[in-house]
């Protein structure tokens, strides 16, 4: 338990963070880059280099284990862990995440599924959703493929994606929510048996297949197989739609982008920055440590406020601005050190070489209808919802 000289935000609140963090974040430097929330019973760090010290040092800060809201929602997921385990699962899986895997292979089914997706998107017609009629299905089914089960339908994928997440972040332990879970993970669990069997012995490029060849149990390869479906559905589908929110608030920049100027990739990095798909990650201190004159004890409960790192002042001019022309510089969007979020290279492919080119060629003059959208959540932030417009026949 912290002392009584610890900076201390006695009103932070989930609920405060879900709704809104950013004016939170902006409190908490006020207070310290150190804070203790007594509500959240955890201490809570918004400054790029502490969040990256804490990562980067697990002999100073753990994986929170014993109560490990992944753990509990799918089981021994590599991100539960701590090395040298991590790093055995983590380069098990990674042979089918590398740049030149995605170049060769998976980029080809990203079109395709772009294609497939746009044109069913194109027949709902101006107000259609982007969110939930073409980011959500595009990322199911490229996630589908990735990881081994194309064979899945999209709806499923997503389905347990939901599951899996809501899990995670349930903790007021809503008995609903945990059933809800526990029928995604028998389903899930059924038809990666089902996949493992077929791949046995194959040269298939998926994460099962890697999984497979690289000697992992069944039961870790189930675990890791939901693990990218937790996250892989809702963290692509919410930077192409924020990306879409943000070039209509910033029309300047989107026709820079068009003209060549700036490229999408560019545009893909700011989007991170500006609105990390994920805002947190959790750590427990191993021994008493001080961080920037704050001594966190051993067993302290400590969050890692990535989208707070990523709008740190010191380190990014405007940080609250969305600029495409800013000066590239590290972030945590995707975390640091021996857990960085291994399907980034993929996220990228996918929207910022295939979905973003092919809807702005596709949908000229795409648009929000409304500009008044918000954003929403904590642990998984983004855009319930985004219709939009563009020009059609009639339109013209």
């Amino acid at each position: 338990m912290p002392v009584n000289t610890v900076p201390t935000a006695d009103w932070v609140t989930l609920e405060q963070l879900a709704e809104d963090p950013y004016p939170v974040y902006d409190r908490l430097r006020a207070v310290g880059p150190v804070t203790w929330a007594p509500q959240l019973g955890r201490f809570l760090l918004t400054g790029l280099d502490d969040c990256r010290f804490v990562e980067a040092n697990e002999d100073l800060f753990e994986i929170e284990q014993e109560d490990s809201p992944l753990k509990r929602a799918m089981g021994e997921v590599m991100l539960s862990k701590n090395e040298p385990e991590h790093g055995v699962e983590r380069a098990a899986i990674n042979p089918a995440l590398r740049p030149k895997v995605i170049a060769e292979v998976w980029r080809a089914h990203f079109e395709a599924h772009a294609r497939q997706v746009l044109e069913r998107f194109r027949g709902l017609g101006p107000g259609a959703d982007i969110n939930a009629d073409f980011a959500l299905p595009y990322a199911a089914m490229n996630l589908g493929v990735v990881v081994g089960l194309p064979d899945v339908p999209w709806t499923d994928v997503q389905r347990w994606s939901l599951a899996f997440i809501a899990a995670v972040a349930n903790v007021q332990e809503d008995p609903r929510v945990s059933e809800a879970n526990r029928i995604a993970n028998a389903e899930a669990d059924a038809a990666i048996d089902r996949r493992m069997a077929e791949l046995a012995g194959s040269a298939d490029p998926s994460m099962i297949s890697v999984m497979l060849r690289a000697g992992l149990p069944p039961d870790l390869v189930r675990a890791n197989a939901k693990l990218a479906i937790s996250g892989g559905v809702n963290e692509p589908q919410h930077v192409l739609t924020s990306g879409v929110h943000a070039l209509s608030q910033h029309p300047d920049q989107l026709a820079a982008v068009r003209a060549g100027e700036y490229t999408y990739t560019q545009v893909f990095d700011e989007v991170v920055r500006w609105m990390p798909p994920i805002h947190t990650l959790m750590r427990r201190a191993r021994v008493d440590v001080e961080l920037n004159g704050v001594t966190m004890p051993a067993g302290s409960l400590v969050w890692i406020l990535l989208g707070a790192a990523n709008r740190d002042p010191r380190h990014f001019e405007q940080p609250d601005r969305f600029v495409v022309s800013r000066p590239r510089r590290p972030h945590l969007a995707f975390g640091s050190g021996p857990h960085i979020c291994a399907g980034s290279w993929a996220a990228r492919s996918s929207i910022a070489e295939v979905a973003w080119p092919l809807l702005y060629d596709g949908l000229p003059g795409l648009t929000p209808v409304d500009d008044d959208a918000r954003f929403h959540g904590f642990f998984f932030r983004g855009l319930p919802g985004l219709p939009v417009t563009w020009e059609t026949e009639n339109t013209k």
